[in-house]
């Protein structure tokens, strides 16, 4: 029994399992003496390959070409062996020979329906992707299918470097059903700076050549919108709208993506477009409204702010009102002109009067008359009434408990403890927010505990003093006391130039100038920030809103890239990493999520 029980294990250290292991270890001598002998009893297509690259290494190629040959010789329409002979040939430098046999396994392959497929794989894990190509090219000359291996050729073209022929074959895979997201994606992946203008060119040439197939003119509006390049992609939307008759919904769809991304300007004509083609359909009360909401956003992020400007936003939403009606379908609109006069005419109780008839008229929209209660409590802050705010931020915080809406209303009252210098009730709030869901709720809860917890309690009278200065003048800024804000911001800098509070006085001004339009004096204020303060809270923040300002108002690319390269090498963990990285991309050229 013994001796059996010897056997066996002997047989199993001389077996594949410890030959592959030897192989992985590139013990080659090691591993070739076993397969040698396992060769003789049967061969997987791991073993030939193995054997052979063995082989290959320890320069045996004479022993293992009379085992290919016996191998061809018992069964010469196995096209793997073929293949492997013809590695054997390349290994000696015999590009000819090794063609012959490559060439005849492809023949081989060819009489089986799956043959090519599998032998195209064999030749892509030997690294020879040009015969995998052929092998799959004649795959599909034989299918009669114009689309088949289209994805498996793309990947192929891709690894030889073959940009356009690529392009083109990921394009014909995308034509099948389902496949649209991971041609996106493998464009993504495998195109470089150099690759954009070919790639835009041949999405140009299908969409002309290919009028009604509506997935090349999705695939060239996806690559103009990564490049946020909206006015061009508006144009082909517009012309297959018009073309297959599709409503105007594709282009609505493209105006909110421009109107997110700030594009106030052609998200307006987008929307112009869906509402003047089609009067009678669905959209046209959200189009209507979203035009006048698109140069709205305009107006109120050109500094400084034109109030005339702001009269005739109100005026067109008058006169939509007065084609529309004021009911369901013209609610948000409402809530807009609220908040136009209020933070922009100063004219709150006309503001609250809108709000309550929008609240009455959505009668059981939860929702929605939350948000008009929000709307109304920060009225009432800049009336100066902070319990009536309080008190409509509590009955959101109460009806919308764990919702959204909840949590920014009791955001909104840890900011209203925080404006009334009450930092100890604003902090406790503030750090159960930090665990809200939303990040960007979470952000800026943890941001304001942050600069009370570091402001507040060490001296109490002085640090008291000066972050209650501090609260005044931001609740200013929430009232949109701009210019007061600027003079008293100048004031407090002036006084507490060497206090823990100088780079948020900083901060703060230099957001400040950007809404009265004095950039420069902006960016040496963030400057400032980031030669004194680069290793504090704000040492990211700064250098992010300097590369933004300089990308947006000075108009200077090479500036901003560098700008928003600094920061991903400085502040590798930045919360505005992501968003940096997209906007250098964006600049750069390339195509992004």
């Amino acid at each position: 029994m013994l001796l059996v029980v010897g056997l066996v294990n002997g047989f199993a250290q001389e077996g594949p399992d410890l030959a592959d292991e030897y192989f992985k270890k590139g013990e080659f001598e090691k591993a070739y003496t076993i397969y040698q002998k396992l060769m003789k009893t049967g061969a997987s297509k791991q073993l030939i390959s193995q054997y052979v690259e063995s082989a290959v290494k320890l320069n045996k190629i004479a022993d293992a070409e009379k085992v290919i040959r016996r191998l061809i010789k018992s069964d010469d329409k196995n096209p793997y062996v073929l293949l492997q002979a013809g590695v054997l040939e390349e290994s000696r430098n015999d590009s000819a020979k090794a063609d012959v046999y490559f060439n005849k396994a492809m023949s081989v392959a060819s009489s089986n329906v799956n043959g090519l497929p599998e032998l195209a794989q064999d030749f892509a894990e030997k690294l020879k992707a040009t015969w995998a190509i052929k092998v799959l090219k004649k795959g599909r000359e034989q299918s009669r299918e114009p689309l088949a291996y289209a994805g498996e050729l793309a990947r192929l073209y891709g690894a030889v470097g073959q940009k356009e022929n690529m392009i083109d074959e990921l394009l014909h895979w995308g034509l099948i059903p389902g496949n649209r997201d991971n041609v996106q994606a493998m464009l993504q992946d495998n195109l470089k700076d150099a690759d954009q203008k070919m790639l835009e060119t041949v999405l140009y040439k299908k969409v002309q050549e290919n009028p009604n197939e509506m997935f090349y003119t999705e695939m060239l509006v996806w690559y103009l919108t990564q490049k946020k390049e909206f006015y061009k992609a508006f144009i082909q939307e517009r012309a297959l709208d018009k073309r297959l008759k599709l409503t105007g919904v594709r282009v609505y769809d493209l105006g909110a993506v421009a109107l997110q991304n700030k594009d106030y300007k052609n998200a307006a004509a987008m929307f112009e477009y869906v509402a003047k083609e089609y009067p009678q359909g669905q959209l046209y009360a959200f189009a209507r409204r979203l035009v006048i909401k698109a140069r709205e956003e305009q107006v109120k992020n050109t500094y400084p702010v034109d109030n005339s400007e702001i009269r005739k936003l109100i005026a067109d939403y008058q006169k939509m009102f007065q084609e529309l009606g004021k009911n369901n379908r013209t609610l948000e609109a409402l809530r807009s002109t609220a908040n136009l006069y209020a933070f922009y005419l100063d004219e709150k109780d006309t503001a609250i009067t809108i709000l309550q008839l929008a609240t009455e008229i959505s009668k059981n929209e939860k929702a929605f008359i939350d948000r008009c209660k929000l709307d109304m409590g920060d009225i009432y802050l800049l009336k100066g009434e902070p319990w009536e705010a309080t008190l409509l931020y509590s009955q959101v915080e109460k009806s919308q408990k764990e919702e959204l809406l909840g949590y920014e209303a009791k955001l909104r009252n840890a900011r209203l403890h925080y404006y009334k210098g009450e930092f100890e009730l604003s902090k406790e709030v503030l750090d159960i927010l930090k665990q809200a869901t939303s990040r960007e709720i979470a952000n800026d809860a943890g941001a304001l505990s942050l600069l009370i917890m570091d402001n507040t309690g060490m001296d109490s009278d002085s640090n008291e003093t000066a972050m209650k200065e501090f609260a005044s003048i931001e609740l200013m800024l929430f009232q949109n006391k701009v210019d007061s804000a600027a003079l008293a911001l100048n004031q407090m800098y002036a006084k507490y130039k060497d206090h823990s509070l100088a780079d948020n006085i900083l901060w703060l001004r230099a957001n400040t100038l950007i809404k009265q339009n004095k950039i420069d004096e902006a960016l040496q204020d963030l400057e400032k920030i980031s030669a004194n303060y680069g290793e504090d809270v704000l040492g990211d923040d700064a250098l992010f809103l300097t590369a933004k300002t300089y990308e947006e108002n000075k108009q200077d690319k090479p500036k901003a890239m560098e700008l928003y390269n600094q920061l991903l090498q400085k502040y590798p963990g930045s919360i505005f990493g992501a968003d940096a990285r997209k906007r250098f991309r964006a600049l750069r050229g390339d195509t992004i999520n």
